[in-house]
């Protein structure tokens, strides 16, 4: 029997065999669409409605989950649900922006090594272990030490210390290209390197990128839940994820939901993230669809 009837006859039942690892990827971009989509209308949301606004104490305090307020209330009377919802806001915008910041700076520093001739290569390599050897949150507590504390210094902070990771796959992602035979070809043929960048390498490198700045998003919420956890992120009034979590740990035995409610949407966005960085690198991955 052919290669081609073992992989497409009915009576061997290998098309399930062969779409079933296809479903499974599907399932698990999905997956992962569902939990930060579902997060991200929460942020959407909150521009425009909020239960109750963040610094209203008339509730009742550390009340459970009831008609007037469905996730509860905190140590002051404020509404859990509405600064869940603002804390899904920050979460996202610290993800977004700590990546951007971290994407273009990163990818920026990542190509200049990569072309860089022999001395300035290894000068540039030697810099970003050094940066990469330094714990990332201790980087981030100086930048917002130096700036005072804020959603912004943050974001900027958690921005600098992912750019050290970003440039250092794309210098090696850079230097791999480089090395092909068709990049000598286009070279002889006078393409000039400006063409070779954008016709060859961006194009040659940007699906690992765009999977290694998704898994990089999990780890700026993380980030910036850490700082604000040690009041080092955005101030009050603003309900970011980590400082809901550093206020209700003194209440936590006695009133858990101001603990749960941000733990579980934390964990459900990494986890959403990290699902939607696997599904991409299935779909961006050519030999991954080779065999589905």
């Amino acid at each position: 029997m052919t290669e081609h009837a073992l992989a497409t006859g009915p009576e061997t039942g290998h098309p399930q065999a062969v779409r079933a690892p296809r479903r499974r990827r599907s399932a698990t971009l999905i997956t992962g669409g569902v939990l930060v989509g579902v997060i991200a209308a929460l942020a959407v949301v909150s521009f425009f409605w909020l239960p109750y606004s963040l610094d209203d104490t008339s509730g009742t305090r550390l009340a459970g989950p009831g008609a007037s307020h469905l996730l509860g209330t905190d140590k002051l009377g404020r509404d859990l649900l509405s600064q869940v919802m603002i804390g899904a806001r920050i979460a996202l915008e610290s993800g977004l922006g700590a990546v951007a910041i971290g994407g273009v700076l990163g990818v920026a520093v990542g190509l200049a090594a990569g072309f860089a001739q022999r001395w300035l290569d290894d000068t540039f390599s030697a810099f970003l272990d050094v940066l990469i050897a330094f714990p990332t949150l201790l980087l981030a507590m100086l930048v917002v030490a130096a700036r005072s504390a804020s959603l912004g210094s943050a974001i900027v902070a958690i921005g600098l210390a992912m750019t050290a990771v970003v440039a250092r796959l794309t210098r090696i992602l850079v230097k791999r290209v480089l090395a092909q035979d068709y990049i000598t070809a286009s070279r002889t043929s006078g393409t000039s390197w400006f063409r070779v960048v954008t016709g060859h390498v961006l194009p040659n490198i940007w699906p690992t990128l765009a999977v290694n700045l998704a898994l990089q998003f999990g780890l700026a919420v993380l980030a910036e839940a850490s700082l604000s956890f040690l009041g080092l992120g955005a101030p009050p009034p603003n309900a970011s994820w980590g400082r809901m979590l550093q206020e209700a740990q003194a209440t936590v035995s006695i009133a858990p939901y101001g603990a749960i409610a941000p733990g579980v949407l934390l964990v459900a966005l990494v986890v959403g993230v990290n699902l939607v960085a696997d599904g991409l690198r299935d779909a961006l991955d050519p030999t991954r669809r080779r065999t589905a």
